[in-house]
């Protein structure tokens, strides 16, 4: 009944996207596809189609979110506008973000402001 979909482009969802494009297209995601789930170009293409899809402005309730995060990678692949030329681009600079992160010496720290009221 209901669809599985996560907050971001999911990792499992990276095979569906292989016949969507031109051979360019289906040479990047095979690659990606025979790489484990951490390495960091699975990150950058996953980063990328996040870019693509507009993931971050997705809400769990609206239609597309309904439908999943496959069906709404398809069809957001399928009515792109761009060339596969222009989606490795987007790959490459996906790729240099992944490597910059990753490249930081400061850990990640997480901030919280706390407010506590006395006892």
């Amino acid at each position: 009944m209901y669809t599985k979909n996560e907050l971001m482009f999911p990792h499992y969802a990276i095979p569906h996207v292989q016949d969507t494009r031109g051979e360019s297209w289906r040479e990047l995601v095979e690659r990606v596809m025979r790489l484990p789930e951490t390495h960091e170009d699975v990150l950058a293409f996953m980063l990328m189609m996040i870019r693509i899809n507009g993931c971050m402005a997705c809400e769990t309730d609206s239609y597309r979110a309904m439908r999943g995060c496959t069906m709404c990678t398809l069809q957001t692949l399928r009515r792109y506008k761009g060339g596969d030329a222009e989606l490795l681009a987007q790959y490459a600079q996906a790729q240099a973000d992944v490597r910059e992160y990753l490249a930081q010496t400061e850990p990640l720290v997480l901030f919280a402001d706390l407010m506590l009221e006395p006892l």
